[in-house]
């Protein structure tokens, strides 16, 4: 359980260091804002019960907002994504059954699984961030479209990030 404990903290560090070095400095073409932090969310075992999920949520937002500014706005975005993980893993059915000791990743679950889990909760987390963002109907274009682009950019990274942090990747 110990090394439970500290490969997640290690992990929420880390993903918050590699958002707020490296992905909050690309600008893509003026609407892709690359987010890989909702990965630390989407990777917490099953087990873990949905108070501390949506707490863990609040937490990574929070601090990404005090870090960068944001009034908040990434707190209430992760903990949304918190608040829909259960959803999302009722809705995409999972080959494994969600048992202890089984990481929500494409080691255990995965391509099909990972991607469509991680696409569906980035597609939520997105919108809703961009939506708090703009906060005017008038820029549902806009907002539709940064959601899009984003979250594409987004799985795609979020993917890679998981391949490249598990090497032993069992077929599926």
């Amino acid at each position: 359980m110990t090394k439970l404990y500290l490969k997640n903290t290690l992990r929420f560090f880390t993903l918050i260091a590699v958002q707020l070095l490296v992905f909050n400095n690309l600008g893509l073409f003026g609407y892709i804002n690359p987010m890989v932090y909702p990965l630390f969310i989407l990777l917490l075992p099953f087990e873990i019960s949905g108070i501390v999920v949506l707490f863990l949520g609040f937490t990574l937002g929070l601090t990404l907002d005090l870090f960068t500014g944001s009034v908040g706005l990434h707190a209430a975005a992760t903990t949304f994504l918190a608040f829909m993980r259960p959803v999302s893993l009722r809705i995409i059915a999972s080959p494994r059954e969600f048992e202890a000791g089984i990481e929500p990743g494409i080691n255990d679950l995965g391509y099909r699984w990972f991607i469509s889990n991680t696409l569906f909760l980035i597609l939520m987390h997105h919108f809703f961030y961009f939506t708090l963002e703009a906060f005017n109907f008038s820029e549902v274009g806009s907002i539709l479209l940064r959601t899009v682009l984003t979250s594409l950019v987004s799985v795609t990274l979020i993917v890679l990030l998981n391949l490249l942090f598990k090497p032993s990747l069992k077929r599926k």
